[in-house]
């Protein structure tokens, strides 16, 4: 009975949330603020048993690590934002953590977003093992994976001369700068792409939900 009735619930949960592809709708709000809420007091409730418990009310009440008692009244003035007269307390923890993390990360993200990644292109436009295999077993994957590389090492600096703004995009400069912007287009194509694929796999998850579990005509 439970599960059947949790069945209806989320078919008709679906539906109002579909319903939004006809107009806005009081159906299709309630789902949307009901989902809003639930999402807000489930992360709530997990944040405060898996960071805030853990990590700052167990070391420094049950432990009696005084030294939380920093992060403590750090969160405190950050809570401080509620309250209009008194909000600009708030700015403080929120430079603290934005410094900390800033500099935290900033190796972190240079390490793997540019040092690795020019090491990667520059290796592999260096690495003739693609075209070894191309040429002892010929074949269109061993072709394409040949070729990979150059094209990638051309886009590569094709697009970084497409946002090297200290010189006019002109002459063969800027014919280079052109190539970049296709590059870019096919590279934001792409992601564009892969992330409808993605709302259409959940679309048809939903589908199949509904025609399968809940009508059962599949």
């Amino acid at each position: 009975m439970l599960n059947t009735i949790g069945i209806w619930l989320a078919a008709l949960l679906t539906l109002f949330i579909l319903s939004f592809l006809y107009k806005d709708n009081p159906f299709y709000k309630f789902a949307e603020y009901l989902f809003v809420g639930v999402s807000a007091a489930y992360w709530a409730v997990y944040y405060y048993y898996n960071i805030l418990r853990p990590n700052l009310i167990l070391p420094l009440f049950y432990q009696g690590q005084l030294l939380y008692i920093i992060p403590l009244v750090l969160g405190i003035m950050m809570v401080m934002r509620l309250v209009p007269k008194i909000g600009w307390i708030s700015r403080w923890p929120l430079a603290f953590i934005v410094g900390t993390y800033s500099g935290y990360y900033l190796i972190t993200y240079l390490q793997s977003n540019a040092l690795d990644q020019v090491q990667a292109t520059l290796m592999s436009f260096i690495d003739l093992s693609a075209w070894k295999e191309f040429f002892t077993h010929p074949g269109l994957i061993a072709f394409l994976s040949a070729i990979s590389v150059p094209v990638i090492t051309v886009g590569v600096v094709t697009g970084i001369i497409y946002f090297f703004f200290s010189r006019e995009h002109k002459g063969v400069f800027g014919g280079f700068a052109k190539i970049g912007i296709w590059f870019l287009m096919v590279a934001f194509g792409a992601s564009f792409g892969y992330t409808i694929m993605a709302r259409v796999s959940l679309l048809i998850g939903r589908l199949f939900f509904l025609l399968h579990d809940w009508l059962r005509l599949i």
